[in-house]
């Protein structure tokens, strides 16, 4: 945040920004040989991959090293944030319910403290920036209907939702609602890591019943993405509904019948938007 600040002050029109995502399902492997599983639970964080054999000690890395070290320096020190204690609870609610649409009332519920939805959102904005939780607004094809939308929210590395929980890698396997969240959530980080690159922009779409997971907006590309769970005749449908609304260019269903999870993660999400497969 500290030399964003600069470049725009000091260096406008005078610098290229690289960004450099959470590490893919992909690069994991390549590096450390791990399986589709252990990159679910244990996220794309390198420096705590020799660790996963001893899972508390990974736990303690992950909460230490990296999310109390980016909250305390990275957001406190360098921005004016009046309620910290409300930025850390509105960090563990998003990694808590990751995948979840939640209006700003009920996280404010949750929250168990004064506030309102410009400061949340304006908290959102923090932790996005720095590669840890965002909330997605949903397409609705107008700017300003999009803005007041309910937030869905998204952690960038599912390594933020398994250090906090109490599941280990073995039980997390074994439940299957909890799998499924850390399985929606690995597909939304991959997708919010390409849309942080600049690569597209990324939404959710629901009306009533009816919701698409992720609405990929890629220049006049648009792409409509539901990840199957046991929600699947109702993600059926809220393609069907999305289709007829918006008529995207491309409809993909990930898991089960659809296109297989770890083909759909081992490819940048540009492939499968611009309709190589």
């Amino acid at each position: 945040m500290l030399i964003s600040r600069g470049l725009t002050e000091s260096l406008a029109g005078r610098f290229e920004l690289l960004h450099l995502p959470h590490w893919s399902f992909t690069e994991m492997r390549t590096a450390f040989r791990w399986s589709l599983d252990q990159y679910i639970f244990f996220g794309g964080y390198p420096g705590a991959a020799a660790l996963i054999r001893d899972e508390q000690r990974w736990r303690r890395y992950i909460l230490d090293s990296l999310i109390e070290t980016t909250i305390a320096r990275d957001v406190l020190l360098q921005t004016r944030v009046d309620k910290p204690a409300m930025l850390r609870r509105l960090f563990e609610l998003g990694c808590r319910y990751s995948g979840q649409i939640l209006s700003y009332t009920k996280m404010l519920g949750q929250l168990q403290d004064a506030g309102n939805a410009t400061t949340l959102a304006h908290y959102l904005e923090l932790l996005a920036g720095v590669g840890m939780v965002r909330g997605l607004q949903k397409f609705a094809g107008e700017v300003v209907r999009q803005r007041g939308s309910s937030p869905k929210l998204q952690v960038f590395n599912t390594a933020l939702v398994s250090a906090q929980s109490s599941h280990t890698f073995k039980e997390a396997k074994a439940d299957g609602e909890y799998w499924g969240h850390l399985v929606e959530s690995a597909v939304g980080a991959h997708l919010v890591n390409a849309a942080a690159c600049g690569e597209s922009a990324i939404y959710y779409w629901r009306e009533r019943n009816l919701e698409v997971d992720f609405i990929i907006q890629s220049g006049q590309l648009r792409t409509a993405i539901e990840v199957k769970s046991a929600r699947a005749r109702a993600a059926r449908s809220g393609l069907d509904s999305f289709s007829e609304a918006f008529a995207p260019q491309r409809k993909l269903l990930i898991g089960a019948d659809g296109i297989a999870l770890e083909s759909f993660l081992s490819r940048p999400v540009e492939f499968w938007v611009q309709g190589r497969a």
